[in-house]
C-alpha cells in the first residue's frame, strides 16, 4: 500500500486490524523483522513551505532527503544534524526520506556541536494507530506544555504513528572548514585528544577516530567550521593544543573549492563506509571516556573492528564473516542458529551486557533476519521505562498494528 495523501493514509489505518510494516524509502531496516502488510509513505512527498529567512522548512514525510538538501544548498543552508545515509553500510537500495530520518532520529558527526535530529524538529503531523490525524508543534522553536509529541515521535520508528509532515529548523552552511589529522594514536589517547578539543573554546563540529583509517593506520580527526578567518585561527589554536598528543596536519575546504579529500573523509565517518562489507554492525552510545575500556574488555575474548565518533560518545563495532565464525567456535550459546549467525548473536549480546553495565545502550544495526529476530536489537530497558514505553504504544496504537514487535 502506498497512499498518496494524508487522508488516504488515515483511511487505510482506520480500516484495518492487520499488522502494518511501515517504511519510507526502505533504506534503514533496523529492528526486528515486522510481519505485516507493507505500507510506504514514499508518495506523500514534496516541500510544503521553505522560508530561508526564517530558517524553517516544512516537508511531507516521503520527500527524498536529496530533494531537501538540494533546495537548502541553493540558499546556502543545511540540515545541521548531518544525517547518515545507511545505504552504503546496509547495502540497501531505495531513497532516504525526511520522514525516515526523523523516525530514526538519524544524526551524524555534527551532533556533538549542533544537537540531534529531534533538536531541530519544530513540528509534526502524523496518523496514529486508530487512524486519527494529529498535529503537534509548529514552525517556530518554543517551550511546550503537556506532551511534546515532536520529540516523542523522533526515534519511534513508526511504532507510535505514521508521520505525514515534518517542520525543521535549518542553519546556514559554513563557508569554510578545516580538519586536524593526528596519526598513530592509540584508542585511549585518541579519545583524550578528542576530549581536549571538545573541551576547548574552539567550537569543534566533529571528532572521530579510526584505528584503521583510509591509509590503514590509526587516524584521529577534529573538525572546525565557520568563516575563513575564524576557522584559520581556531585550527591553529587546536594544533597547538593537540601537540601534546602528537603533530597534527591541517586539511582545509574553502567555499566551493571541492575539498575532495576533506569531504570523502567525513562521509567515510558519517556513513560508516569502513564497515560496508561487515556481516554484523552494532551502534553504541555511552560516555566517551568509557569507549576504549569497553573495546579493550570485549577484545580479551572477541574479535571485531571499531570506529569512534562524537569524541568517543558513539562507538561502532563490526565483525566480518571470519571473525563471527571464530567467535562461534570459541563461545557457546544460540545453538539454534548457523555458525556465522551464532557468532553475531554472541557478539551483540556480550556488547549489550558490557555496555549496559557502563550506563550506555547498544543497537544492532546490521545482521541477518535470523539474528535480528533472536537477540534484543535495542538495549533492554529498565522495567519502569519498559512499562512506560508499552503504555505509550497502547495509547497511540490501540490496535497494535504499527510496526508491531519492531522495537522488542
Amino acid at each position: 500500500m502506498t497512499p498518496k495523501t494524508e487522508d488516504e493514509l488515515a483511511e487505510v489505518i482506520a480500516g484495518t486490524t492487520s499488522p502494518l510494516h511501515i517504511s519510507g524509502g526502505g533504506t534503514r531496516p533496523v529492528g526486528r523483522v515486522v510481519n505485516g502488510d507493507p505500507l510506504s509513505t514514499s508518495k506523500i512527498s514534496g516541500i510544503s513551505i521553505y522560508e530561508p529567512g526564517a530558517l524553517t522548512l516544512v516537508a511531507r514525510a516521503g520527500t527524498p532527503l536529496a530533494e531537501i538538501e538540494t533546495a537548502l544548498e541553493k540558499e546556502g543552508q543545511m540540515l545541521a544534524f548531518e544525517p547518515m545515509d545507511h545505504r552504503t553500510l546496509l547495502g540497501t537500495k531505495g531513497t532516504p526520506t525526511v520522514g525516515g530520518v526523523v523516525a530514526g532520529n538519524v544524526s551524524g558527526p555534527r551532533r556533538i556541536q549542533s544537537g540531534a535530529c529531534r533538536d531541530f524538529l519544530l513540528g509534526v503531523r502524523f496518523v496514529d494507530g486508530a487512524g486519527s490525524i494529529i498535529k503537534n508543534g509548529g514552525r517556530v522553536m518554543k517551550n511546550v506544555t503537556g506532551y511534546d509529541l515532536t520529540k516523542l515521535l523522533a526515534g519511534s520508528r513508526g511504532t507510535l504513528g505514521v508521520m505525514t509532515e515534518v517542520s525543521l529548523k535549518v542553519l546556514p552552511k559554513p563557508d569554510t572548514a578545516a580538519v586536524l589529522l593526528l596519526r598513530g594514536l592509540s584508542d585511549e589517547l585518541a579519545v583524550s585528544a578528542m576530549s581536549a578539543a571538545l573541551g576547548s573554546p574552539y567550537d569543534v563540529s566533529g571528532a572521530a577516530h579510526s584505528p584503521q583509517g583510509l591509509d590503514g593506520g590509526p587516524v584521529t580527526m577534529v573538525r572546525v567550521e565557520g568563516f575563513e578567518t575564524s576557522v584559520e585561527y581556531r585550527a591553529a589554536q587546536l594544533k597547538e593544543l593537540l601537540a601534546q598528543f602528537g603533530p597534527a596536519e591541517i586539511e582545509r575546504r574553502n567555499g566551493n573549492d571541492g575539498g575532495q579529500g576533506y569531504e570523502a573523509g567525513w562521509r567515510w565517518i558519517k556513513d560508516v563506509e569502513a564497515f560496508r562489507d561487515k556481516s554484523s554492525v552494532c551502534r553504541i552510545s555511552l560516555k566517551p571516556g568509557a569507549s576504549p575500556k569497553i573495546v579493550q574488555a570485549l577484545r580479551e575474548k572477541l574479535a571485531f573492528d571499531c570506529l569512534y565518533d562524537w569524541g568517543g560518545g558513539l562507538l561502532w563495532i563490526a565483525a566480518d564473516h571470519n571473525q563471527l565464525e571464530q567467535i562461534a567456535a570459541e563461545h557457546s550459546g544460540f545453538d539454534d542458529l548457523g555458525k556465522g549467525d551464532r557468532g553475531a548473536a554472541i557478539l551483540h549480546s556480550r556488547i549489550q551486557d558490557r555496555v549496559g553495565q557502563a550506563g550506555g545502550h547498544a543497537t544492532l544495526v546490521k545482521a541477518s533476519d535470523a539474528v535480528r529476530n533472536t537477540v534484543s536489537v535495542f538495549q533492554p530497558e529498565a522495567e519502569p521505562l519498559a512499562r512506560l514505553a508499552q503504555g505509550l504504544r497502547r495509547q497511540f496504537d490501540p490496535k497494535q498494528i504499527l510496526n508491531p514487535g519492531l522495537m522488542d
